[in-house]
């Protein structure tokens, strides 16, 4: 990932500092050293990071230690402390709210991801009960349209455009015009150059034609420090009101396109961390510091868990509670597991166990439960119903139809007996807790 070896490097500074016998100065200046190293490795501007390391110094060095806690532990909350500030300090949402229609305005220039971000962002709002509409007005770009609305398909968000059009105003007008009843309306525009006098003026005069809410710069997290420069020149022609960062999965810059917050004054609003079109979420400086650290984003893992919920009937809960699991059932949580999203980025929302898990291990994890979720995929509703009818030659058929071998089918009937028999051990009790939040009824 684009700042994992920030992360990385920061968690091993800071676990440098708990093995240190006494926490004296020569302790801190080091561990301030060693998040120097990681800031400038990860393309954060130079003058940054030597005001950021300065604040961290005097106040590691020169604050009075606040009674109930220790030297070591002070000298952390001063690292994640002056992080977060650096990011934000405090997270800035959008505020979208059913009945009152938002327009929101992307800019950025060629190849930031717009159009991706725009696609993400409807589906970001959408997942929580909201009505998005989405607008290309980019008439520069052949394919623009088509790859919107491709993209506005596979989440059934409606979409409005003009492939043959020239007059970017024209079209976003006639779009809001179409999405009165919206709940935010999310207008992609055409890629700019900050050199681009011509297309800069356009977008000065889309904004002042359809008066957005709001106008969010998008900006590609594999830049680096060239974020600056691009941030400078779009907040002289529009007034920025917030950043997106793209593709902090695929580049180790991703400090230096952070370091844009600052030279706009904007806040960072979202982030985007993969390909896919979930892959999005709000910017909380805390939280994602806390990440950086190895210090954990409950938060952040609470919401994925709600959103990956399954709602199981209070029915189907008692005959599950009861013994009457199937590999249907299995099924679903695996779905539900793959909806919270990558082993990788789940980790690094628990406290500790960000870096202390190989990277292998979590890809076998990976590949196992895709390879379970093809297996119960290849067999009949009956099979998948009972698995007690699953013999030798039935084992065989599933193997080859899905492609993998009958140890892998056996290895996957043996993981089902397992969890069939924990269920029935939390009979007495009074909820299901790796399906959600427990059932608000007696289950027993």
């Amino acid at each position: 990932m684009a700042l994992e070896r920030l992360g990385a490097s920061l968690h091993e500074a800071l676990r440098k500092l708990f093995k240190a016998a006494v926490v004296d100065e020569a302790v801190v200046k080091e561990l301030i050293r060693d998040v120097q190293r990681a800031l400038l490795q990860a393309d954060v501007n130079v003058q940054l990071v030597l005001d950021i390391s300065k604040r961290i110094e005097e106040r590691a060095l020169k604050e009075k230690v606040p009674p109930g806690i220790s030297r070591r532990e002070h000298v952390i909350k001063v690292v994640y402390e002056e992080l977060t500030r650096f990011l934000g300090e405090k997270p800035v949402p959008l505020k979208v709210e059913p009945g009152k229609r938002k327009v929101l305005m992307l800019v950025g220039i060629q190849g930031s991801g717009k159009t991706t971000a725009a696609a993400k962002l409807a589906r970001y709002f959408q997942k929580r009960g909201l009505k998005p509409a989405l607008i290309c007005a980019d008439t520069y770009r052949p394919g623009a349209f088509d790859q919107l609305q491709q993209l506005a398909s596979r989440i059934n968000v409606p979409v409005y455009g003009d492939p043959k059009g020239k007059d970017p105003v024209k079209i976003a007008l006639e779009g809001l015009r179409l999405f009165n009843d919206k709940d935010i309306v999310i207008v992609d525009t055409a890629g700019r150059h900050k050199e681009e006098q011509a297309l800069i003026k356009e977008m000065k005069m889309l904004e002042e034609k359809i008066k957005p809410d709001e106008v969010m710069l998008v900006i590609d997290g594999t830049i680096g420090q060239q974020a600056l420069v691009q941030a400078k020149a779009f907040n002289e022609a529009t007034s920025i009101g917030s950043i997106l960062l793209t593709k902090l999965d695929g580049s180790a810059r991703g400090g230096g396109a952070l370091s844009a917050v600052v030279a706009t004054g904007a806040p960072i609003k979202f982030i985007s961390t993969g390909e896919k079109i979930e892959d999005i979420e709000p910017f909380v400086p805390s939280r994602f510091v806390g990440r950086l650290l190895g210090m954990g984003d409950i938060e952040t893992l609470i919401e994925k868990v709600r959103e990956a919920e399954v709602k199981v009937p209070e029915k189907k809960a008692k005959a599950i509670l009861s013994g009457k699991f199937t590999l249907t059932d299995m099924y679903e949580q695996f779905e539900a597991m793959r909806k919270m999203g990558p082993f990788q980025k789940i980790l690094k929302m628990l406290p500790g166990m960000s870096y202390n898990v190989p990277e292998e291990m979590l890809e076998q994890a990976e590949d196992k439960l895709e390879k379970w979720r093809v297996i119960i995929q290849s067999m009949t509703p009956e099979e998948r119903e009972n698995p007690k009818i699953l013999n030798a030659s039935r084992i065989r058929r599933v193997a080859r139809g899905s492609g993998t071998s009958e140890k892998d089918v056996k290895e996957l009937l043996k993981q089902y007996v397992m969890m069939r028999k924990m269920l029935k051990t939390l009979r007495r009790k009074k909820r299901l807790p790796f399906l959600g939040k427990g059932l608000p009824f007696d289950v027993g």
